[in-house]
């Protein structure tokens, strides 16, 4: 997939192929792009950091790569803030071009996407305010010419989850497409869905009782990242991996998140949720479903959903003697934490599967903050070799790694013939690090891909409502046991690995640590 994202050209065919990623199947059944009809974007929450930061951006981009039509367009920014059309627009333009000295070619970009930016403000339970948010989105679909039921509203919610079921209860009332001909209503939620299992099905059933759930897309910003795309790509699409991607070759498989910084002034809200809610439960449960699924009968997207919430009903109860909680020293300085916070900022956490293919492989998800690196990969380690004639176990074992940020890449730790006259061995690479392969295409941003997904009607790469409950069905048991105090995070030092238990759980769990060899990121 990678080799065709050719994003350079603002209306590249090659663009569009990619993203729609028809040449891959034609089976892949997503819901038509109407040619007429105008669409509305409505960004709720626009004065806050993730729409400035993240949405805005990614409508920016799309925009100047020729995914949103000038002529069909429109963009609404609706908050509690008063503030005018242009307050907004400046608000957030610096974030749109952060590099200084654009061109004039980019400068007239910028511009012309600006004017499609328009502001409502309201609160987010008022009548009053979303009617009147409907009445600028009818106008602008009247000035569109837009044929009556064809009109396309996506309603992103840029917001804390405590308010969906208000906004979601005002949009359905007061600012819903009126028809349903060729024209839609989407609605795109952020995380956290939930606290927990209880919490996540009580958001779920006040949402499903105002929407379909093929008007409902969960997103998690993981399932946009270029290399999480490539994992089905990868599994299915290469013969070499079919016959090995089972228990009788790999002995165990590591997803990891890892940061070099801490809570960051966002103590107080990190602590009502902890790294296991923010970061293990979505993201990277989100990748393993990918890694460990079986192949799905087609590229539909509920065909591929439905074989992830089967693996997820595979995974086991957590055991206690499985998980090993940290918490950076200094966490509790900030004067928004708990001084008796038990809230883990690291997590060490072994999923057991009961099925065919992997029983008996530890799934190990790893996520931390103010550790010593900067970084989130998939770590496929394979079994020793039978009858080991070079004796080289100790130079570790063939492991296929899968870096998702940063530098992204893909390579295969193997040993090979050390260059001489000695017959001695060492660990080395095979390499495809996408930044000297493929110069010349710009790799997307995550949040990019996924809202042209929900343009487009494609909702793959989004979470669908049983899914989300088997996530939680997973992981609730532990944290309430964490909430009520058990187990304890063990301190451990900022810019560390963190807590040493964890590598010793990671031994006692099968996985061979590569001593001496380090990957470094080719370069131009």
């Amino acid at each position: 997939m990678s080799a065709g994202l050719g994003l350079s050209s603002r209306s590249s065919s090659l663009s569009e192929n990619y993203f729609r990623s028809e040449s891959l199947s034609e089976e892949k059944d997503l819901e038509s792009v109407p040619e007429t009809g105008c669409l509305s974007i409505i960004v709720l929450g626009a004065s806050g950091d993730l729409a400035k930061k993240k949405t805005f951006p990614a409508l920016f981009n799309l925009f100047r790569q020729g995914f949103l039509n000038p002529d069909e367009v429109h963009i609404f920014g609706y908050a509690r803030t008063k503030m005018s059309d242009d307050a907004l627009r400046e608000r957030i333009r610096g974030y749109l071009t952060p590099n200084k000295g654009t061109s004039s070619e980019q400068s007239e970009t910028l511009s012309k996407f600006l004017q499609l930016v328009k502001y409502v403000s309201g609160s987010y339970d008022s009548e009053e305010g979303f009617r009147l948010l409907d009445k600028e989105i009818s106008e602008h679909e009247l000035a569109k010419n837009s044929q009556p039921g064809t009109s396309r509203r996506l309603f992103y919610l840029a917001l804390p989850p405590s308010v969906y079921p208000s906004v979601c209860k005002m949009i359905r009332n007061y600012c819903m497409n009126q028809s349903h001909l060729s024209g839609w209503t989407r609605i795109v939620v952020e995380k956290p869905f939930g606290k927990d299992l209880s919490s996540a099905e009580e958001l779920s059933s006040q949402l499903g009782e105002l929407f379909d759930e093929e008007q409902l897309y969960r997103i998690d910003h993981y399932l946009g990242k270029e290399l999480v795309q490539n994992l089905l790509v990868l599994r299915f699409a290469n013969r070499f991996f079919l016959p090995l991607w089972n228990r009788d070759n790999i002995d165990n498989i590591q997803v990891v998140f890892r940061e070099d910084f801490g809570t960051e002034g966002r103590g107080g809200y990190f602590d009502e949720y902890g790294i296991i809610r923010d970061i293990i439960q979505n993201h990277l449960l989100q990748v393993l479903c990918l890694v460990a699924m079986e192949k799905p009968v087609s590229l539909k997207p509920e065909h591929i959903r439905d074989e992830k919430v089967k693996f997820l009903q595979s995974v086991l109860p957590i055991a206690l003697e499985d998980v090993v909680l940290g918490q950076y020293e200094g966490y509790r300085d900030d004067p928004t934490v708990p001084d008796d916070s038990n809230t883990p900022t690291f997590a060490t956490v072994i999923l057991r599967i009961h099925n065919e293919r992997w029983e008996g492989v530890p799934f190990i998800l790893k996520a931390g903050k103010a550790l010593n690196s900067r970084k989130a990969e998939i770590r496929v380690q394979f079994k020793d070799v039978p009858g080991d004639i070079y004796r080289c176990k100790k130079q570790g074992r063939n492991e296929f790694v899968i870096r998702l940020q940063p530098s992204e890449a893909m390579y295969m730790k193997l040993t090979v013939k050390k260059p001489g006259l000695e017959m001695s061995t060492i660990q080395s690479e095979l390499d495809l690090s996408y930044r000297q392969r493929y110069q010349d295409v710009t790799i997307p941003e995550a949040y990019e891909r996924l809202i042209l997904d929900t343009i487009r009607g494609d909702q793959q790469h989004f979470v669908r409502r049983d899914e989300l409950k088997a996530a939680w069905e997973i992981f609730t048991p532990l944290l309430h046991k964490i909430d009520a105090g058990e187990p304890k995070s063990i301190p451990y030092k900022p810019g560390s690995r963190g807590p040493a238990e964890a590598d010793e759980l990671l031994a006692k769990a099968g996985y061979v640590q590569t001593h001496g060899y380090v990957w470094i990121p080719p370069s131009l």
